[in-house]
């Protein structure tokens, strides 16, 4: 089996970033990702609308059109289709990558395809750029596990009429609350902190912080869930112990990068941030051959590396493997 230049994990704009990159080098790569293309963006809102100009999303010198100064959700999954198409990229979707073994310059690359049949792949690096959105933080009370505890926001409709608990003070809480309010659910708030998060974005603030004084929307702020029921959710307030009478809870307390899977093959972390040790200069991670992209080289910082500077780490990563083929072929 002849060795491809590079394996990508992860088909997201920092994946496909990475592919372009090399591939304008001349080198040999493909990228897998467990769901389709850009699978994190496909599972954000249906009517999102990023907080980013269109051009901060480009990647490939393609430029990316918005009828309005921000693009939404589908104008970002067209534009991302069409660079893919434009490059010719080697995508497999729905195929995830397991694991793998070997050194630098030598690794077996194993995955696993929607039809759970097995593969592996010879490649001489590796790049992980899989993202976080997949791993969600868990609240950890009883009856988290139940069918009406959901960590992703797609639309409101479905929850007309019904009484919902959106759990978490950031922008994706706020937009949830406020789409399931104006669609008729009656919502409540819980957050752990005193106060909405300083990061919710200012058009979106006045409008979340208006609907609470009003009372339409319920809040109850430095207040966690300590148990979740079918018909109801028990919090743990100020005032003390409450029973709120509940259909349906969206969790929306953030997403963490799998860093079992990275532990397990190799790449240390720093202690206290759980960033991963990196080459500043080329991203390669503390196992030689294998290097990070994207959103997990912040760790748990999520915050620091969105689509509009992790894209520009498929050419440092690029140019560093380039050179060392490149080297290796002299």
């Amino acid at each position: 089996m002849t060795a491809l230049d590079a394996i990508i994990a992860g088909a997201g704009p920092t994946g496909l970033a990475c592919g372009i990159e090399l591939k304008r080098r001349g080198l040999n790569a493909v990228l897998f990702d467990k769901g389709c293309l850009t699978n994190s963006l496909y599972n954000y809102p249906t009517q999102m609308v990023f907080f980013t100009t269109p051009e901060l999303l480009e990647i490939g010198d393609i430029p990316m059109t918005s009828l309005n100064e921000k693009p939404v959700r589908a104008e970002a999954l067209k534009y991302y289709r069409r660079v893919a198409d434009h490059y010719q990229l080697a995508i497999h979707q729905y195929e995830k990558v397991t694991g793998f073994t070997g050194d630098d310059g030598d690794f077996t690359v194993l995955t696993e395809d929607r039809n759970n049949r097995a593969h592996s792949y010879c490649a001489k690096k590796i790049i992980i750029a899989t993202g976080y959105y997949d791993r969600p933080n868990l609240l950890n009370v009883p009856g988290e596990e139940l069918p009406k505890v959901l960590h992703y926001y797609r639309e409101p409709h479905p929850y007309f009429g019904h009484d919902v608990m959106v759990v978490g003070g950031k922008n994706s809480a706020a937009i949830a609350a406020l789409e399931l309010h104006w669609t008729g659910a009656r919502v409540t708030l819980v957050h752990r902190h005193a106060e909405l998060s300083s990061s919710v974005k200012y058009w979106i603030r006045p409008n979340i912080d208006n609907r609470i004084k009003s009372g339409e929307i319920t809040a109850y702020f430095d207040s966690s869930v300590t148990r979740i029921t079918e018909d109801a959710v028990d919090l743990r307030t100020p005032r003390g112990e409450i029973r709120v009478k509940n259909d349906f809870v969206f969790a929306m307390t953030g997403y963490h990068p799998d860093t079992d899977f990275l532990s397990r093959h190799g790449i240390n972390f720093e202690p206290e941030t759980q960033r991963p040790y990196t080459n500043p200069d080329s991203l390669e991670s503390a196992r030689k051959g294998v290097y990070l992209a994207g959103v997990i080289v912040a760790g748990i910082h999520t915050n620091e590396i969105f689509i509009e500077n992790g894209r520009f780490h498929g050419t440092v990563i690029a140019e560093d493997i380039a050179r060392k083929l490149s080297g290796d072929a002299k």
